[in-house]
């Protein structure tokens, strides 16, 4: 999955020359139109805008368990890269970013440039993945609402986290893990090569993103190194449940 022999100082410099630039179901589609405008809450704009927006913490907030050195290097040049990449596709392939949404084109990506596909998909991911976390703040499990369906779907508060964290340790190469809440309202876990996620209509896992972890080297290998199963336990430390359950929430 990685190369031990990676060294500290190829990866800083790779990340600081350029970043990683590299399905819904038919009924869903037309709430992404909508942002997804259900009792009062927007998903997830909170749509999502086109352009990278800033961070709602510092780089440090998320110490020890993912640090500052790695989040900035992460916004800074990969995150920021899939954004001005998609500025360009945009631009070239005709999308009107004042009249849709990166949740309806990413719904017929298939439609699209592969350059549109991993950059909108990757600035997508992003932007959520930022929102998904927060400093820790000892709130470690889901509840309400959202912790009533894990129990339904999955068993357990606990057998959920397992399949969550084995569909990120079992991604070969690079990618994310998902929780998704499908069209019949099922929580389902899953997870996506590259930079594509459960809203492509060439996706295999199809749904609503609610949680997503990534899992390229670039999100933990300046701490971690070759050990992603260290940096997805580490990673439910800080997992903004609040953020989880709202999103959840708008759409039961």
């Amino acid at each position: 999955m990685e190369n031990n022999s990676t060294s500290r100082r190829t990866f800083i410099k790779s990340a600081g020359m350029a970043g990683i630039a590299a399905g819904l179901s038919t009924s869903v589609v037309p709430a992404i139109a909508r942002g997804f405008d259900k009792k009062g809450f927007h998903l997830p704009a909170e749509g999502t805008s086109f352009a990278q927006t800033p961070l709602a913490y510092s780089y440090t907030a998320l110490e020890p368990h993912i640090d500052a050195a790695t989040m900035e290097i992460h916004y800074t040049k990969h995150a920021a890269t899939y954004a001005k990449n998609v500025a360009e596709a945009v631009t070239a392939e005709n999308v009107n970013t004042s009249s849709t949404t990166p949740e309806t084109v990413l719904a017929t990506i298939s439609k699209y440039s592969t350059k549109m596909r991993n950059n909108l998909g990757g600035h997508y991911n992003h932007e959520l993945f930022w929102k998904l976390m927060a400093a820790p703040s000892g709130t470690a499990n889901p509840s309400g609402k959202l912790a009533a369906a894990i129990q339904k779907d999955f068993g357990s508060v606990e057998a959920f986290k397992t399949q969550f964290s084995d569909a990120g340790k079992t991604r070969f190469g690079s990618g994310w893990a998902w929780l998704v809440l499908t069209n019949d309202k099922k929580l389902v876990v899953g997870s996506t090569p590259n930079q594509d996620n459960p809203l492509m209509d060439v996706s295999e896992l199809k749904g609503m993103p609610l949680l997503g972890l990534d899992v390229w080297e670039h999100a933990y290998y300046l701490k971690y190194q070759n050990k992603r199963p260290d940096y997805i336990n580490a990673w439910w430390n800080v997992v903004n449940w609040g953020f989880v359950e709202k999103r959840f929430e708008g759409l039961v």
